[in-house]
């Protein structure tokens, strides 16, 4: 999908990305932007648990062909966002499963996050210092540990790149494209 997007210049690409998630704004104005709103949403439980699987594939979607797309984006607030949302998601299946559970489905949103982003991203001590600096709590320090082994175990052993290992390829070999059809014209 990448490639097909990158024969359109830029500008259309930019245009009509920008298109949808204007019109995405206009209907559902709480689901677009930086994130952060979303994030604290999140965190504070105010999210609609039948909307987070349907907010969490939109914003992976949008995330996605906007890099693909080539158009100007972070990714530290996205994977805060779908990882904050995953952790409340897998908190509110757990309080389902085991009632009699004590942990709040929102600290595990906390965790989602650190966890997302070192399974992303492979820097467990960054996501784990991102996270607790943004929600000034360290009782979840433990929990965000463990999870951050494993979000960076499974990746490991499945010999999935980091995401910037990835952008870094993709990079190089487009420049290559660029510099092998400027030699050929």
């Amino acid at each position: 999908m990448a490639d097909e997007l990158t024969a359109w210049p830029v500008e259309l690409r930019a245009g009509l990305i920008g298109a949808a998630v204007g019109m995405l704004a206009w209907f559902a104005p709480e689901w677009v932007g930086d994130g952060n709103a979303i994030t604290q949403r999140t965190l504070a439980g105010g999210e609609t648990p039948a909307l987070l699987p349907a907010i969490f594939v939109l914003r992976l979607g949008l995330g996605a062909v906007s890099y693909a797309a080539g158009t100007p984006g972070g990714l530290f607030a996205p994977m805060l966002v779908l990882g904050a949302q995953l952790g409340l998601f897998f908190g509110l299946l757990s309080r389902l499963a085991i009632p009699d559970l004590t942990i709040q489905p929102e600290a595990l949103a906390v965790v989602g996050m650190a966890a997302f982003f070192t399974g992303v991203v492979r820097a467990p001590l960054t996501g784990i210092v991102l996270v607790t600096e943004m929600t000034a709590s360290v009782t979840m320090l433990l929990p965000m540990l463990a999870a951050c082994f494993v979000a960076m175990l499974v990746p490991t052993l499945l010999r999935d790149p980091p995401i910037y290992d990835s952008l870094r390829e993709l990079t190089l070999a487009a420049a290559g494209k660029q510099s092998r059809g400027a030699s050929v014209s």
